[in-house]
């Protein structure tokens, strides 16, 4: 028997203060069913959710005045550039982009996630030459390193792609030749400032000590033949669309930025080259190659089929993207170049652009010179996948810059990790496994307040973290995670179960069995952030697999089941030491 309606009615926030009565009574204990009782809950299990319309709706998450919290979603990272090898930018991007992603699809949202590879420009020409090697041997080696990066994190994409794949060069030469179509690009000459590594132009009053303002190394770049974009025609709309739209470029800080840097002036944007041949050729005009930034934006509607954009098509379900993720220093591009491209081209904008900010180590900024350089294949394997993703998404609040040091890792990991989570997981089933016959009460007695209080915390879990996630704020998520097993902690060490055993055992069972449904909102909210361990927690928990969405936490029929049996349970997280883990 599942836990009744009762205690269901008690994990909602306005009943959560009334008393655990019904029809004027005080209710007896609860007891595991007869087999028979169990096989009939378990055949009419559909039907009740079906005729239930409160219990079976699609469960979404919060609207905003962005996201309507319902409709198919398109989230991507950035494509990376293939000029080297992934460092923990690209795993925080994927990162972030994945626990949102997550949590969309175990909210009932029809998610498309894209990453992939930018892999044209004179960067990349330059260090494949050097390397010894042509360019799309380069790029294919390269950028299968990014692949295994998002495989060993556990990145849940639903596509990779590459920009030197024949659709999406045939996706960017159909949007050229529309721009083209509308009089948006004409052909000129261009000389001035460029960085290599930035793969963009700067204006003279840029440059900071002679370098641009990410201290990327500037060459001049002579006159040469360049088709140029329109941008100056877009300075007005652009401000116009912030002013009517001021949540599509977050945090503040970097939309500030950007309507500043618009309300400078815009200049025309040089957006082809002649000086190498690495690149989508321009249609009609063999001579040049398209400028990189052009090519790689493009990435976000190619994946969706562009330029089919009939109904019904993948296009037509996921465009205009509903977030695109980049760090702060791609946020130009993004912001500015992108919007412009697409409102020239007469199609729809995204609906949101989040910049997140810069890591640096101990204090110092990240360099190969200062061999100060994050891998995060060695995280991974230092610490493990689910513990580096949960440092990575909880030691910062998202957009701000961040700090690594292994002794903050170790410490978040052994603190909110192995000693609270870990912990507080073990001592429930080992009570539980010891005490109860290997398998969940088989009976427990009437709730007291604070058994109420702590499941209607419980219940409230999905909306604040939804809440949270709704607007990019996964550090709050993670917070209102750690926050919950901190209450459950507190609960645990007051009700004293191993001190019950003695005294009280209806009581005992009690004070488990919600201990065991309090993990359970746990184990199944925490998955998009530790995927891995919140199934081995939901899997001692005896929680079924196909009961694990966001839909199923309210639901009567999907409550931690009376009388089950149990497995001994084993540890989930280690414990680190600073020396081992500095030193491995």
């Amino acid at each position: 028997m599942r836990v009744s309606s009762m205690i269901l009615a008690l994990l909602s926030s306005a009943p959560a203060a009334r008393a655990f009565m019904h029809g004027g009574r005080k209710l007896s204990s609860l007891r595991a069913p007869s087999p028979s009782v169990v096989a009939s809950c378990t055949s009419t299990s559909t039907q009740r959710r079906i005729s239930d319309a409160s219990s079976s709706r699609l469960y979404s998450v919060p609207s905003t005045a962005f996201d309507d919290g319902k409709s198919p979603f398109e989230i991507t990272t950035p494509i990376y550039y293939v000029n080297d090898k992934p460092h923990i930018g690209h795993a925080y991007t994927s990162l972030a982009c994945d626990v949102i992603a997550r949590y969309m699809r175990h909210s009932g949202r029809d998610v498309f996630f894209l990453s992939g590879t930018d892999e044209h420009g004179q960067k990349v020409e330059t260090t494949a030459k050097n390397a010894g090697m042509d360019p799309q041997s380069f790029c294919d080696e390269v950028s299968q390193s990014f692949r295994d990066l998002l495989t060993l994190l556990n990145i849940s994409n639903d596509e990779f792609i590459r920009t030197t794949e024949s659709h999406h060069k045939e996706a960017v030469q159909h949007l050229w030749k529309t721009l083209m179509d509308k009089g948006a690009i004409y052909l000129g000459s261009y000389e001035g400032w460029y960085s290599v590594r930035d793969e963009c132009y700067y204006n003279e009053s840029e440059l900071v000590d002679g370098k641009a303002p990410t201290g990327a190394e500037v060459q001049w770049v002579k006159k040469e033949d360049s088709y140029f974009f329109k941008l100056s025609d877009y300075e007005e709309k652009l401000l116009e669309y912030y002013e009517s739209h001021p949540d599509l470029i977050a945090p503040d800080s970097r939309r500030n930025e950007v309507i500043s840097f618009v309300k400078g002036g815009l200049k025309d944007l040089s957006i082809s080259r002649t000086t190498f041949d690495w690149g989508v050729p321009v249609p009609g005009d063999d001579d040049h190659v398209m400028y990189v930034w052009i090519d790689a934006l493009t990435n976000y509607m190619s994946a969706l089929g562009y330029p089919n954009m009939e109904k019904g098509s993948s296009f037509d379900k996921y465009w205009p993207a509903s977030l695109h993720v980049v760090g702060k220093d791609i946020l130009r591009f993004h912001a500015v170049y992108w919007p412009a491209f697409l409102m020239a081209a007469g199609l729809p904008l995204p609906k949101r652009i989040f910049a997140h900010g810069w890591w640096t180590k101990d204090g110092e900024k990240i360099s190969k010179s200062l061999g100060n350089v994050i891998d995060p294949v060695e995280l991974v394997d230092t610490y493990g996948v689910d513990p580096t993703r949960f440092f990575l998404m909880s030691e910062v609040t998202f957009g701000n810059d961040g700090d690594f040091s292994d002794e903050k890792m170790i410490y978040k990991i052994n603190a909110n990790l192995s000693n609270e989570l870990g912990n507080l997981n073990q001592r429930i089933m080992t009570l539980v496994f010891k005490n109860c016959n290997k398998a969940v009460p088989a009976e427990i007695g009437p709730l007291t307040d604070e058994d109420k209080e702590i499941l209607a915390t419980a219940a409230s879990l999905r909306e604040r973290t939804g809440k949270a996630i709704s607007t990019q704020s996964i550090h709050e998520y993670v917070q209102h995670m750690v926050s919950m097993v901190w209450d459950a902690n507190k609960y645990i060490d007051v009700q004293a179960p191993w001190v019950l055993k003695k005294t009280d055992t209806e009581r005992m069972n009690t004070v488990l069995y919600v201990l065991m449904e309090v993990m359970r909102h746990v184990g199944i909210l925490y998955q998009p952030l530790m995927p891995t361990s919140s199934n081995v927690i939901l899997d001692q928990l005896g929680v079924p697999k196909d009961e694990r969405e966001f839909d199923h936490l309210d639901k009567e029929e999907c409550k931690i089941l009376l009388g089950r049996e149990v497995s001994k349970p084993t540890a989930v997280f280690p414990r680190f030491e600073v020396k081992e883990a500095v030193n491995a």
